[in-house]
């Protein structure tokens, strides 16, 4: 039996625990690395089609190299089996099914062998160490981190994170930002994640959350949670809105992100290249909300729609360009920050638009109703929007109004019930002429009722199988914008419409119509 002579080798040692240190990697990990590396070189020499092993002393750094072979009863491979007769050879206790350590001299490295085992532990060794950074790092989403820039490479920062490297992006950079060679940059940690070249950390000084961060920094409220930061706005480098609340009502938010002669807020701004920003009072009526995120504006009518998110403010004729900004930046950052679609009027426009309103409501009064302008007024004055209103509601509520006797109110009530039945028979009749089937025209759907009806009806839907068979976005498309039907609504409509489609009891798919 060949005996492996193997000598004291502590170089080697000395190589793996500097390696580890200077890496930040595990000890183990790199003595691995030049085991596999060894192994490769010895597999080279010996032939790749045997089992070959390398083992490193982890104290003496002795090398023993040794050929694996299994003991079988029918031997399929005479580089890694042998039969139990010539395994008890040399060694009489092993039994079937064992393995028999063949040691080998050890080999001398040629120059060939050498530069391979030198590639494999420096992947081995690289491999680990980004094993490393993505255990250290990935859970540090959210930080703040500063670091050196490394290199620029087309716009792109990469920056020396000390153990570890992060990659600035060109759209992560504030506008009119550059950076070169050597110079210290704060950022925050967007996202770490393993991709085929290696974990990378995604840095970002554009983010919101940025902002945020720098402020907590800075405020020591923010950073105690007495002063919590609920939503932030940025346009990078030009302007941005932060919203903050304060769960002590002896702080004032406010005031304590600015800072004693805004000391705190201008150390924001410095490392945000002088952006301008507009500290906010958050509120969860949405209406003083939106009123405080368009500061310095003032508002002087708010009118929330939440079926459609939107909500419409009214400010005076000369506090308009104010309340919109330069290229309606003011106004685009009070709706990102505020999350509502902000419309804004001047109480002129506002005003034009409450008359005409009034006189298109009055002219459908008269119009339907058959009455003069003075009862046609009146009754838009009194908040009736349609002559169905007028038609369902109570008569002790129309004779209530000024000037109304219970016979004026009863006739309103009847010319309107004439009205709508005279309208429903014209419904009818050019949804017959259509030629739309009865499940349809007779669905009882939410948000479906016989004018949409009959906009489909026009576009060929005239079966309750034809308006299931559509897309939410083609529902959509067909009614048009007038309809004021959304694509989540749409939706609604389509499954409700495939109720039919379904046995009873069994659940339909959730998600979106397709």
């Amino acid at each position: 039996m060949a005996q492996n002579v193997g000598m004291a080798r502590p170089e080697l040692v000395q190589v793996a625990d500097t390696v580890a240190r200077d890496k930040g990697i595990d000890r183990e990990e790199v003595f691995q690395a030049m085991e596999q590396a060894i192994q490769k070189a010895g597999r080279s020499k010996y032939g790749h089609e045997n089992d070959i092993r390398a083992a490193i002393d982890r104290k003496t750094g002795e090398i023993r190299l040794a050929r694996y072979l299994t003991v079988v009863e029918t031997v399929e491979d005479e580089n890694t089996q042998l039969t139990l007769a010539k395994a008890q050879r040399k060694d009489p206790n092993i039994e079937m099914g064992g393995v028999l350590v063949d040691p080998l001299p050890p080999i001398d490295f040629g120059r060939i062998a050498a530069q391979t085992a030198k590639q494999v532990i420096v992947q081995k060794v690289r491999d680990a160490e980004r094993a490393r950074q993505f255990t250290e790092y990935k859970d540090r989403v959210g930080e703040i981190v500063n670091g050196l820039v490394k290199r620029v490479e087309f716009g792109n920062v990469i920056v020396d994170l000390g153990r570890a490297e992060g990659l600035l992006r060109r759209d992560e950079l504030i506008p009119r930002e550059h950076f070169k060679n050597g110079d210290r940059v704060r950022a925050f940690i967007m996202d770490v994640r393993e991709e085929p070249r290696g974990p990378q950390i995604f840095l970002s000084r554009t983010a919101g959350e940025f902002m945020g961060a720098l402020f907590a920094q800075e405020v020591p409220e923010i950073y105690d949670n007495i002063i919590e930061i609920k939503a932030v706005a940025r346009d990078p480098g030009s302007r941005a809105k932060i919203a903050v609340i304060s769960n002590d009502n002896s702080i004032d938010p406010v005031g304590a992100c600015v800072g004693m002669r805004g000391s705190r807020v201008q150390a924001v701004v410095a490392e945000l290249q002088g952006e301008k920003i507009d500290i906010i009072q958050w509120n969860q009526d949405p209406a003083t909300f939106v009123v405080n995120a368009l500061a310095p504006a003032e508002v002087t009518k708010v009118v929330l729609d939440e079926d459609s998110g939107r909500i419409e403010v009214v400010v005076p004729d000369e506090q308009l360009s104010l309340a919109i900004g330069r290229r309606g930046q003011n106004v685009r950052l009070a709706s990102q920050l505020t999350s509502w679609t902000i419309d804004i009027l001047t109480e002129g426009e506002e005003s034009e638009r409450r008359q005409e309103e009034f006189r298109s409501r009055s002219k459908m009064f008269i119009d339907a109703l058959d009455v003069d302008d003075v009862l046609a007024h009146l009754l838009v004055t009194e908040g009736f929007t349609s002559v169905d209103e007028l038609a369902f509601v109570p008569l002790e509520e129309l004779t209530d109004i000024e000037g109304f006797d219970e016979d004026i109110a009863s006739e309103l009530k009847a010319r309107a019930t004439a009205f709508i039945e005279e309208e429903n028979k014209k419904v009818m009749s050019r949804l017959e002429e259509l030629g739309v089937a009865e499940d349809l025209s007779g669905a009882e759907i939410e948000g479906l009722d016989a004018k949409k009806i009959i906009i489909l009806a026009e576009k060929g839907i005239k079966t309750l199988d034809d308006l299931a068979d559509l897309a939410g976005d083609e529902l959509v498309e067909m009614l048009g914008p007038d309809a004021g039907v959304k694509e989540d609504q749409a939706n609604a409509i389509i499954m409700a419409a495939r109720a039919h489609w379904f046995p009873e009891g069994e659940d339909q798919a959730g998600g979106p119509a397709t």
